[in-house]
C-alpha cells in the first residue's frame, strides 16, 4: 500500500518539498530560490511558471534522494503563500504574474474598500481590506483592464500548481477555506462568495473560485507532469492550504489555545480558537484552520523576520558589527542590559498589515550617543515582539478575556535564544520551539495523509509526529518594564502613521 507523502510550500524566500514516512520521519528535503521581480518600487511579482518549475524539480529531487518507488507515494498537497493572486485564463494557464503579498500597487484601492465597507468585510471575512486578495482583483481591474478580461478566475501560487500538475482548466479552478479571510468578498463563517460585497465593488463573481476543504483531492498527476516530477500519472493531489494555516499545523496547533509563532520572512502571531471572531479595530484577521472546525485569529508584520537579514546585511556593515553573523549580532543583543530608554524599532519597512497602516515605514526613534550595534539590533528583535504584544491584547478582548497556554514557535527565527527570550518576557508566556523544523512542507504533507486516507484526523497525526523542545520561560520581574516599553511602542506607532499619512 502506498505510504509515502509529499509536503511543498510554495515560500517567498523560495520552495521548500520534504518526503514523509507514514509514521511521520523524514525522508529527504529540497530547495529552491525564489525569483522575485521587483521592477519599480512598489511592484513585487513572480512568475507561476516559475513556482511550477520549482515544485516539479523539488519533487524530483526528494524521489531521486530517496530512491522512491513512485508508485509508494500516497499523495501529495501543496501550500503558499496567501495574500497575493494569480489570473488564470480558460486554459487554465496564468494571464498575470504572481502578485505578490509584498507587492503594494493596491494601497489606493485599500483605502477605498476600508472607506466604503470595512466593517462588512472585516464582519464577513474576518479580515480588514489590507495586501490581500480584494485590492489587488479591483487593481487588476481598473489599472490593467485588458488583461483583467482575459482572466477566467483568480487563485493563489499553492492552487495554480495544483491545476497545473492535474491539468485543470480556468473552469476548474479552486481555493481553499484557509485563504477565505484574506479575499476580500467572502462568506467565511459559511465558505462562500458573498453576493452582496461582489456586487457593491462591481467584482465578477464568476471570476472568483470554487471554495473547498484543504484534503480534498482535486486530481492525478497527468502524464506530462509525472515525466517532469518524477511520480506516477494518477497520483492524487489534495487542495492544500495556506503556507501559515501549514505552518500552524506543523506546530500542531490543532487544540484550543494553542499560539503560534512563524519566525520566517513574516513574522506572524496566531493563536488556536473553537469559534470564529472579528477584531473591530482591524488588527487581527480570522482565518479557518486546516483542521475542521477551529479557527486562527492572527496578523502578521510584513516581512518582520526579513528585517533581521537587512540589518545583517546593511546596516552592520556601516556598523562594523563583528563578523556580520547572527550569532555575533545574537551576542551583541544578549549583552545588553533592557532600559525603559532603548531605542524604539518600528519593523513595518514595507508598510503596516495589522492594522492596515500603509504608508507606515520603518525606523528607530530614541536613540543617543550611547546606543551601539547591539542596542540596534535587539530593537529590531523587539519590534515583533511589542507587535506581538499588541496582538495578544486584541485577542482577550475579541475573546472575552482568552488566555494563550503557550506560544509554539517555527522558522528560522526560532533558532535565536536571544529572540525567544524577548519574546517571552514581552508577551509572559512560555516559548516552545518545535522539535521538527520542516515548516509548512509537513503541515502540507499531514494534509495529504488525511486526504490518502492514511490518517482518520489532522489532530491526532499531527500529535503524534510532532514534539516540543525545551520552553523558554517569562521573567515576570520583566513584565513592568515591557509593560513601559509597550506604551512607548504604542504611542510611536500613532505619531508614527499621523505623520506618515499626512505626507
Amino acid at each position: 500500500m502506498a505510504s509515502k507523502l509529499i509536503g511543498i510550500d510554495i515560500g517567498t524566500q523560495g520552495t521548500k518539498a520534504a518526503i514523509f514516512s507514514e509514521d511521520g520521519r523524514t525522508l529527504a528535503e529540497s530547495f529552491r530560490k525564489s525569483n522575485l521581480f521587483q521592477p519599480e518600487p512598489g511592484v513585487v511579482e513572480e512568475d507561476p511558471e516559475e513556482q511550477l518549475d520549482a515544485v516539479c524539480n523539488t519533487i524530483k529531487e526528494l524521489i531521486d534522494k530517496t530512491s522512491t518507488n513512485p508508485v509508494d507515494i500516497a499523495c501529495i498537497a501543496i501550500d503558499g503563500q496567501m495574500a497575493g493572486v494569480i489570473g488564470v485564463g480558460d486554459d487554465g494557464m496564468n494571464v498575470t504574474p504572481y502578485d505578490s503579498w509584498l507587492d503594494t500597487r493596491c494601497a489606493s484601492y485599500i483605502k477605498q474598500l476600508k472607506a466604503e465597507a470595512a466593517e462588512d468585510i472585516l464582519n464577513k471575512t474576518g479580515c480588514a481590506p489590507s495586501f490581500n486578495h480584494g485590492p489587488k482583483k479591483i487593481w487588476w481591474k481598473h489599472e490593467q483592464p485588458d488583461i483583467y478580461a482575459k482572466i477566467k478566475s483568480f487563485v493563489q501560487p499553492g492552487g495554480y500548481a495544483v491545476m497545473r500538475l492535474c491539468g485543470l482548466r480556468g473552469d476548474q479552478a479552486f481555493i481553499d477555506v484557509t485563504y477565505l479571510h484574506f479575499s476580500g468578498f467572502a462568506d467565511n463563517r459559511n465558505s462562500k462568495w458573498d453576493e452582496e460585497l461582489c456586487k457593491r465593488f462591481d467584482v465578477d463573481i464568476e471570476k472568483l473560485p470554487r471554495i473547498v476543504r484543504p484534503d480534498q483531492i482535486m486530481g492525478q498527476i497527468i502524464p506530462e507532469m509525472a515525466e517532469r516530477t518524477g511520480l506516477k500519472a494518477g497520483t492524487p493531489v489534495a487542495a492544500g492550504c495556506g503556507d501559515t494555516a501549514a505552518s500552524f499545523l506543523s506546530c500542531g496547533a490543532a487544540s484550543e489555545g494553542v499560539c503560534v509563532d512563524v519566525a520566517g520572512t513574516a513574522s506572524v502571531y496566531a493563536s488556536t480558537t473553537a469559534s470564529f471572531g472579528v477584531d473591530e479595530k482591524l488588527i487581527l484577521g480570522c482565518g479557518q484552520s486546516a483542521v475542521s472546525g477551529l479557527w486562527h485569529p492572527y496578523a502578521y508584520i510584513n516581512g518582520g523576520g526579513m528585517n533581521l537579514e537587512w540589518f545583517r546585511r546593511e546596516i552592520g556593515v556601516i556598523l562594523g558589527a563583528e563578523g556580520l553573523e547572527f550569532s555575533r549580532l545574537n551576542e551583541l543583543a544578549a549583552a545588553i542590559e533592557p532600559r525603559l530608554d532603548d531605542p524604539v524599532f518600528v519593523p513595518h519597512l514595507a508598510g503596516r498589515n495589522s492594522p492596515a497602516q500603509p504608508d507606515l515605514r520603518g525606523s528607530w526613534a530614541g536613540l543617543n550617543w550611547n546606543h551601539n550595534a547591539g542596542h540596534l539590533f535587539r530593537g529590531v528583535c523587539e519590534g515583533v515582539a511589542l507587535e506581538y504584544r499588541i496582538y495578544q491584547q486584541t485577542l482577550s478582548e475579541m475573546y472575552d478575556g482568552f488566555k494563550p497556554v503557550e506560544i509554539r514557535i517555527t522558522g528560522g527565527g526560532g533558532k535565536s535564544a536571544v529572540w525567544n527570550k524577548i519574546k517571552a518576557d514581552v508577551l509572559q508566556i512560555p516559548v516552545i520551539p518545535v522539535d521538527r523544523q520542516e515548516g509548512a512542507p509537513l503541515g502540507s504533507a499531514l494534509i495529504a495523509g488525511k486526504a490518502a486516507g492514511l490518517f482518520s484526523d489532522l489532530k491526532s497525526a499531527a500529535d503524534s509526529w510532532i514534539k516540543k523542545d525545551a520552553a523558554t520561560m517569562p521573567s515576570s520581574d520583566m513584565a513592568e518594564h515591557y509593560s513601559g516599553r509597550s506604551v512607548r511602542y504604542v504611542s510611536l506607532m500613532d505619531a508614527l502613521n499621523s505623520w506618515a499619512e499626512s505626507l
